[in-house]
């Protein structure tokens, strides 16, 4: 992700100070163990004064000091075991505490960014932290299928608004589940308030969850930066560009609610084809059916979403509506 001097040390920072909260979490474990087993505070300052001794032995040349060292610690290490598991504590209680525990909160692995820098990043350039906090609300584990009727059929699948509900999870899961393994992509569409929104988040949430970068745009968001990349030769904008293309899942909401012109279709087409070709996957949520879409973007942008895209219509009444009705 394209970044500048200050976002990179501005990022840099959050990991100095998370490095910091989790280490300070691990002091105050480490007291209170102390203070509830002091027998348990003498046995680390023994294994380390002991270590420290049989140390100079072995820089003095003492043959025998490597042996004695690793009964004398075995014999420690014995006895801490032994008095934290009758005492309740679970072996990796002292362990430090990583937010993320591919870099152990450093930001990078083997010299390149970890998958949470990266995520960071997308973050800070689209300034998507709002994101999370919706995740927290639309998720999997907050999903309901209470709000799909079982006796209103779609006289085109002959499906239940419930069985079709039902269908679209188990689509969205199997597109989780083997997104590491298979590309592919979602279109979500169908009237308004049915669920589209909700469950791109959804599979969002899992995939951060799993440590992927996904930038999520309304189609108005992402047709604003396109355009100031190429119109106003906005830097910032053309730097997004790359990371439009590059990240591992691309989210288009509310796709036809945008005004559309020539410049929206082309740059839909060149950004769907471009990820195509990348196999990197994306999610289109919108109320416009396979003909509108042709009508309002091309015959080019639905050949490329009806050979690419898994479709999913979900129908059924207006959830918000009926969130709102008196129980």
């Amino acid at each position: 992700m394209a970044l500048s001097n200050s976002q990179y040390d501005e990022i840099i920072r959050s990991y100095d100070a998370r490095q910091l909260k989790n280490q300070h979490t691990r002091e105050a474990k480490i007291r209170d163990a102390y203070q509830r087993l002091p027998r348990l505070k003498e046995i680390d300052d023994a294994i380390a004064s002991c270590s420290v001794a049989h140390a100079r032995r072995l820089l003095d040349g003492d043959e025998n000091a490597l042996a004695e060292l690793g009964a004398r610690l075995s014999s420690y290490r014995s006895e801490r075991a032994a008095l934290l598991a009758e005492n309740g504590f679970p072996d990796s209680y002292f362990s430090p505490a990583y937010t993320c525990p591919d870099c152990k909160d450093t930001g990078y692995v083997n010299g390149q960014r970890c998958h949470c820098f990266e995520q960071a990043a997308i973050d800070m350039i689209y300034t998507q932290s709002n994101l999370k906090d919706v995740l927290q609300r639309e998720n999997f584990s907050a999903f309901s299928f209470d709000y799909y009727s079982d006796a209103e059929i779609n006289p085109a699948t002959g499906l239940s608004a419930l069985a079709t509900a039902r269908d679209a999870v188990a689509k969205c899961r199997h597109f989780i589940d083997t997104f590491d393994d298979n590309f592919s992509n979602l279109y979500f569409y169908g009237d308004t308030g049915i669920g589209k929104t909700f469950l791109s988040n959804c599979v969002a949430k899992e995939l951060l969850d799993r440590g992927h970068s996904v930038i999520y745009f309304t189609a108005f968001q992402l047709f604003d930066i396109l355009s100031r990349g190429v119109f106003r030769k906005d830097a910032d904008a053309i730097a997004a560009h790359q990371n439009i293309f590059d990240c591992d899942l691309l989210i288009i909401d509310d796709l036809g609610t945008e005004l559309t012109n020539s410049f929206t279709t082309s740059q839909l087409f060149l950004c769907l084809n471009e990820r195509i070709l990348r196999k990197k996957s994306t999610i289109i949520s919108t109320n416009l059916g396979m003909g509108q879409l042709a009508d309002i973007y091309s015959e080019r942008v639905l050949s490329r979403i009806s050979s690419n895209y898994i479709l999913i219509k979900l129908f059924g009444a207006d959830i918000r509506i009926l969130k709102k009705r008196p129980h």
